[in-house]
């Protein structure tokens, strides 16, 4: 009867271990107060055609970078899947799904100074205020934070409790909190004359997915109520009709590779407590992003 207890609780053990964790499940796991929440499926983007884009990024082109992948056999262009990544106040908190050369990880930790005890890997960062921690979650999913806490990747260990949230589905979305909103001070200068129309908002969500030959940024708001939701809807609306102004009156054309061009075509309409918005962003928008 032991021996039946304790192979089902290792068979349950490496269940819970191995299954598949969805996104809302994940999300579960980050910090989100107050946090800029970002997903990126790449898997997704490989198979649309973008990982041109992503091998056009300057990432690949920095020192650290390709010392990194030379000397851990992972390179996020081709092993990383999807990452969703939580901007909070006390950090960066990812949870990366792909391939992992966990023994390798610990000896590029351990070359650089850090330590790795059991799970959990620690090492200082560029500045020595900001440690890297990190630990596999399951086999192919990693925890990995930057923090002033050298144990800050425990964290993403506990689940919330409650029901999973609602996720978008697209590829790749943003999820910007009331806070950044208010502030503006995190946003492009172009984008900050939409944040004072989004400040009463109770959530923001953008989500970048393809249309034909181009791609687009398509918004989601949620407000308290629809009649905040149509004075929002003018809001935009007005906004986007005073930078089409602005670009005018200074004898400037919307150029689509600009972002002021994108948000100047920018069309919002409302529905119940949601407003929504639509941007078409061409390729050549994002080689540039991308590239700089």
């Amino acid at each position: 009867m032991v021996a039946a207890l304790c192979g089902a609780s290792l068979g349950g053990l490496v269940w819970y271990r191995s299954r598949a964790l969805t996104v809302a499940n994940l999300l579960r796991r980050m910090p989100v107060q107050d946090a800029l929440l970002v997903y990126i499926d790449l898997s997704e983007l490989r198979r649309s055609g973008l990982q041109q884009l992503l091998e056009g990024s300057k990432v690949g082109e920095d020192p650290e970078y390709k010392r990194f992948v030379r000397q851990t056999d992972f390179d996020y262009k081709q092993d990383l899947d999807s990452a969703l990544v939580a901007f909070a106040p006390a950090g960066k908190y990812m949870l990366l799904r792909g391939r992992f050369e966990w023994s390798s990880l610990k000896k590029y930790v351990q070359a650089q100074g850090g330590t790795c005890n059991n799970l959990l890997c620690r090492m200082t960062g560029s500045l020595p205020e900001r440690h890297i921690s990190f630990l596999p979650v399951q086999s192919n999913l990693m925890a990995l934070a930057v923090s002033d806490d050298d144990s800050a990747a425990l964290r993403m260990t506990e689940v919330a409790s409650g029901e999973d949230p609602e996720i978008p589905k697209a590829p790749v979305w943003v999820s910007i909190p009331p806070s950044i909103v208010r502030s503006g001070t995190k946003l492009p200068d172009d984008a900050q004359r939409f944040a004072k129309s989004l400040e009463r908002a109770e959530s923001t969500t953008i989500e970048f997915v393809a249309e034909g030959s181009h791609y687009a940024a398509k918004l989601s708001v949620r407000c308290t109520n629809e009649q905040d939701a149509a004075a929002l809807q003018a809001e935009l609306t007005k906004a986007t009709a005073a930078l089409l102004q602005s670009l005018e009156l200074n004898h400037h054309q919307p150029d689509p590779l600009e972002l002021a061009g994108v948000l100047s075509a920018g069309t919002f309409t409302s529905q119940g407590r949601r407003v929504f918005g639509h941007w078409v962003i061409e390729q050549a928008f994002l080689q540039n992003i991308l590239a700089g």
